[in-house]
């Protein structure tokens, strides 16, 4: 690689067929030519991260603004990240109320949907986004998911499809979500990364050498932190399989790539894939559905057998109270990682929009929709902040008119979104 080819603001990392894409440097803008650039100008990004059957009400709150926000037990992972935050209270989504199921098919779409057989709903915004920016990057979204979707029909006879998914292409099919930590990482690095026998850095390791020696000092601390997320997270996954390889059924051949029995494991590898893409611009929309709507999901780690559904119905006790903290701890470690990627002049998560979302406050009112935002989209997007809608009235506090002022901040103005033809005041 010379110092006087033509280099875009993403510098690519070819050997053996493969093509690796790191982060932004400020280095390449001197070697293309082009001029420098604000941090609003860098990627902008939106990822949502999901709980199913609601958040324990009386220990999800916050209280004031900046460093001096008070934050309730539910969110106290999120202390070291107050004024990135904007936690937003009394939001409503006028489709998803009345009981399970149809709350969580819509809850990135707010579309009314259909009972019976029959799948009909509305696109999800984060589909709507990675159409708006599909050319700009290698993969368009993620879509991620640390439980099976089930099928069937719920006893108010709206189908179980939409229980299980949350990212929408089109009205009547959900996108197929990742359950494999191993494939979405391979996804982001083209077929070729599942088929290498070694880590992918040692086929681009003579390039990434000789490019630390053109670049700047804060660019080689880049480039290093960068190649580092990625041995560590190879790592983790060989580790996985390996785990799995050694309590398998010896005369069963165990599929290259498996869903971690450890629930703590999987939920941060798919972080850490998520942070991944957003790093290295792979992709700029996510979604990670941790726990589906009438999960079935079980915490042997945190001392709970009953499955997470069950515990939702007590949602004021002690175990439920346990299962929200650690979903909100797994946003909390997405937006550590995030807050530690240097871009430009600010960070990643700086770059970014994470909202952290359940269809329910608690069990079967969709009357409020509990919502956590972290990170300023470049700038676009103020931070610090407890923001309360709950007595604005019905017709102000709709949760797709925050949809609408999050996709104009991320160049997709639209004249009306699900429910709402107007954009969310004060956000």
């Amino acid at each position: 690689m010379n110092a006087d080819r033509n280099l875009s603001r993403r510098v690519l990392l070819q050997g053996l067929g493969f093509t690796m894409a790191l982060p932004w440097l400020e280095s390449s803008l001197a070697w293309s030519g082009e001029a420098a650039v604000s941090p609003t100008a860098s990627p902008q990004r939106f990822a949502c991260m999901f709980i199913g059957d609601g958040i324990s009400p009386p220990l999800w709150w916050s209280k004031g603004n900046g460093s001096q926000m008070e934050l309730g037990d539910s969110l106290a992972s999120l202390a070291p990240y107050k004024e990135k935050l904007n936690v937003i209270n009394g939001l409503y989504n006028a489709n998803g109320s009345g009981g399970h199921a149809k709350c969580t098919g819509n809850i990135l779409s707010g579309a009314a949907l259909k009972r019976g057989r029959e799948i009909l709903g509305g696109v999800s915004m984060d589909q709507l986004l990675a159409r708006h920016l599909e050319e700009e990057t290698f993969l368009p979204s993620m879509v991620l998911g640390c439980e099976q979707p089930v099928s069937g029909f719920h006893e108010s006879q709206y189908s179980m499809v939409y229980a299980s998914h949350i990212s929408w292409r089109n009205p009547s099919s959900p996108v197929p979500i990742e359950l494999y930590p191993s494939l979405a990482f391979d996804s982001l690095f083209g077929a070729k990364a599942s088929k290498l026998q070694t880590s992918i850095l040692d086929h681009v390791r003579e390039q990434a050498n000789d490019l630390r020696r053109q670049v700047s000092n804060s660019d080689r601390v880049k480039i290093d932190e960068y190649l580092t997320s990625v041995r560590e997270t190879e790592k983790r996954l060989k580790k996985m399989e390996s785990s799995h390889a050694e309590t398998a059924p010896t005369d069963l051949q165990r599929p290259p790539s498996g869903q971690p029995v450890d629930f703590r494991e999987h939920a941060r590898l798919m972080c850490d894939v998520i942070a991944l893409a957003f790093q290295t611009d792979r992709s700029r929309l996510a979604t990670l559905l941790l726990s589906r709507d009438l999960s079935g999901q079980v915490y042997p780690f945190l001392d709970i057998n009953d499955d997470h559904h069950s515990m939702s119905h007590s949602n004021t006790g002690p175990a439920y109270q346990a299962i929200v903290n650690f979903h909100v701890e797994q946003y909390a470690y997405l937006i550590g990682r995030l807050s530690q990627m240097q871009e430009g002049d600010g960070t990643v998560l700086d770059n970014s929009c994470l909202m952290f979302v359940s269809e329910h406050w608690n069990a079967h009112n969709g009357r409020q929709v509990p919502c956590v935002l972290a990170g300023g989209l470049g700038g676009k997007l103020t931070t610090g902040r407890s923001l309360d809608y709950l007595k604005a009235g019905d017709g102000n506090r709709k949760l797709c008119s925050l949809y609408l002022s999050l996709m104009d901040r991320m160049g997709l103005e639209l004249p009306e979104f699900g429910d709402a033809d107007e954009r969310l005041s004060g956000l």
